[in-house]
């Protein structure tokens, strides 16, 4: 299987942080899965991490790709698809970051690790 994580699941994973449910951690632990972790999250860490609002995570934010290569997890690039769909996607959910994760779990079929039921609301599938 394939799984995107949410920002918070990443975070949660490298510090063995015990909000990842047990599901969440058995799913992304597992060698027979693809771990993907998508461009907008490298975006929310860093832009967080400059406004102080992510302390401890400077080193995640300069070191994004090695952190993941480390994990081995894969990049999920933001297409102009991806994007197009995350500014059409329906309802009052701002979150700029979350909506891109909805658009690529929608576009690439993708369930996503995610403590956010508010997910499922765009059919998408959540493994929490």
């Amino acid at each position: 299987m394939r799984l995107l994580l949410d920002t918070h699941a990443l975070l949660w994973w490298l510090t063995d942080d015990p909000s990842l449910s047990p599901a969440a951690r058995k799913a992304i632990a597992a060698t027979s899965n693809v771990v993907l972790v998508s461009a907008a999250s490298a975006w929310e860490i860093a832009a967080k991490v400059r406004l102080g609002r992510l302390p401890g995570a400077e080193d995640l934010a300069a070191d994004f790709r090695g952190f993941l290569s480390r994990e081995g997890f894969t990049t999920l690039d933001i297409t102009a698809d991806h994007g197009i769909r995350a500014g059409l996607l329906p309802g009052p959910h701002k979150d700029p970051f979350d909506r891109m994760l909805i658009a690529q779990a929608q576009a690439e079929n993708l369930p996503i690790a995610t403590n956010e039921q508010l997910f499922e609301s765009y059919g998408v599938r959540r493994i929490w």
